[in-house]
């Protein structure tokens, strides 16, 4: 990846990103109508202009090296409803209207397969 690349990002986001030594921040992909998380991608300064600025949600393949929209070849894109940025930014929320499945197996979320793993379950002590 040409890290080198001048984005047209705006400088005031691009500032508030913290990015990993590939330079990249993981994206967290919601249903905006259920809440359901649906995939967990990646974006560097690139990906986020395009998806601030298009109205579809763009990442960057770390397998393949390029930039990816969901749905260009499947069919199953993604419409952006809102993108938000946590408190250390080093992590994105984009909630998005989905059309047919999120995930490359064909499910609606990356997480409907996976299953559930074991672990105890916490619970609030009594006040």
């Amino acid at each position: 990846m040409n890290t080198e690349m001048q984005s047209s990002l705006d400088p005031e986001i691009a500032q508030r990103l913290k990015r990993d030594q590939a330079g990249l921040v993981a994206a967290i992909i919601q249903e905006d109508s259920t809440s359901q998380v649906l995939m967990v991608g990646y974006m560097n300064d690139e990906a986020l202009r395009r998806t601030l600025t298009e109205g579809r949600v763009t990442f960057w393949s770390r397998s393949r090296q390029e930039y990816w929209r969901k749905g260009d070849t499947s069919g199953h894109a993604q419409y952006v409803k809102s993108v938000s940025i946590d408190c250390d930014g080093d992590a994105l929320l984009i909630r998005v209207d989905q059309v047919g499945a999120a995930c490359h197996t064909g499910k609606h979320s990356c997480f409907d397969e996976g299953g559930f793993l074991p672990a105890v379950i916490g619970q609030r002590p009594n006040k």
